[in-house]
């Protein structure tokens, strides 16, 4: 059976990217996902809400699972993806939109951090060639 075009056109981005660029979208999903919790909370919609923020723990065990625990930072972002995690959890069983929306705050600076990493580091590349 064939992939829809959509489908098909995700499998090449994913087969196709950096690492960099892997975490980036990862980010980019946890952050969707929050939101995405975030407006089935405010609808009243508890199966949405789940499903988004399970989705969203699934991305930072994805993110706890792939640090190299040889290096400080890793144990400083392990303790953070971990806090993030357990606030998702009470998050969804308090149904509590600030502890989302907390979560939220600190994927996004996350990823803006990530994102402008990436940048610095494509200059350097550029500069070294």
């Amino acid at each position: 059976m064939m992939a829809n075009p959509y489908q098909q056109y995700r499998k090449n981005v994913i087969n196709t990217s950096t690492p960099q660029e892997l975490t980036l979208m990862l980010y980019n999903g946890l952050i969707k996902h929050l939101k995405l919790a975030i407006q089935a909370l405010e609808e009243k919609n508890a199966e949405g809400t789940n499903n988004n923020l399970v989705r969203s723990q699934a991305i930072l065990e994805e993110f706890m699972g792939a640090l190299n625990m040889n290096y400080e930072v890793s144990n400083n972002l392990y303790a953070l993806y971990d806090y993030m995690y357990w606030r998702i959890v009470d998050a969804n069983i308090k149904k509590d939109k600030g502890m989302i929306e907390e979560v939220v705050g600190f994927a996004e600076d996350l990823r803006d951090t990530w994102n402008q990493a990436m940048k610095l580091t494509k200059g350097r590349q550029v500069v070294n060639q």
